[in-house]
């Protein structure tokens, strides 16, 4: 019976997962618990941080099917909430090799996405590989990636 309860209890918490993250089929995927609409997936390659401000600004918004506006790099703690740490069958591996830990509403090309904090010549990037945020120099670009959000409210 305890068996049972613990897969109804692992089961709910699944689902509630999947509600939270609305795949809007035009490109976007909202979080309806943080109220924030995130692009599906990310740039498709290296960027540096200035680039990654361009394309969540300029580039993105002509890539989906809905015309929103607003759209910015996140902040780290925004990144937090799409990181899932303890469940295996969360991770993917994209094609740069590095293991990838993210909601699985939204596709990243590689693990490490840049924030929309900084500082002087550096800037936040979180790793979707190990769930931390670390600062780097906003002029790298390898293994770095971009990934629009919007608030909805």
């Amino acid at each position: 019976a305890l068996l049972v309860i613990c897969f109804l209890l692992v089961g709910a918490t699944t689902a509630l997962a999947e509600e939270r993250f609305k795949d809007n089929g035009d490109g976007t995927v909202t979080d309806q618990q943080m109220g924030l609409m995130w692009a599906k997936g990310d740039n498709q390659g290296d960027i540096t941080w200035k680039q990654a401000v361009k394309w969540v600004t300029y580039t993105l918004p002509l890539t989906v099917q809905t015309s929103y506006e607003n759209w910015r790099l996140p902040t780290v703690e925004e990144l937090q909430t799409l990181y899932i740490k303890d469940s295996p069958d969360k991770v993917s591996e994209p094609d740069c090799g590095m293991r990838v830990r993210i909601v699985k509403t939204i596709e990243l090309s590689c693990g490490w996405v840049w924030s929309a904090e900084n500082k002087d010549i550096s800037a936040s990037v979180f790793s979707f590989k190990d769930g931390y945020h670390f600062p780097d120099l906003m002029m790298h670009d390898k293994a770095h990636r971009a990934l629009a959000v919007r608030n909805v409210k």
